[in-house]
């Protein structure tokens, strides 16, 4: 389904009497291959004198995805999925997760 400009926008200005009736309007997007990194060595602390040096070398752990929803007319981001995947089947399972925090409302998801 594809949506004009104006009206994700008049969505996006009407979140907070949506939230009032009970109808959640997110938007949601999608990290991929966030790395998960540590440092080799220990961030030395400032001294007199010493500004504060990090080690610039690292150690790969992987790579996860992250799905997440902003709640627009709250603020909060609601359901956060992370997982070593990103496909269909995650997608469907993250919004099922997020519309079972509140299964009796309504919901709006703004993708792109």
């Amino acid at each position: 389904m594809s949506t004009e400009p104006r009206e994700i926008c008049d969505l996006y200005a009407s979140a907070g009497e949506l939230l009032v009736v009970g109808c959640h309007l997110l938007s949601t997007d999608e990290m991929t291959g966030i790395q998960a990194l540590e440092r080799k060595a220990a961030t030395k602390l400032m001294r007199p004198g010493l500004i504060e040096r990090v080690e610039h070398e690292y150690i790969r752990h992987g790579t996860l995805s992250l799905i997440a929803n902003f709640e627009v007319a709250t603020g909060q981001v609601l359901s956060p999925s992370i997982g070593p995947t990103r496909n269909e089947i995650d997608f469907a399972q993250h919004i099922e997760t997020t519309i079972n925090t509140d299964p009796q409302a309504e919901w709006v998801f703004i993708v792109d």
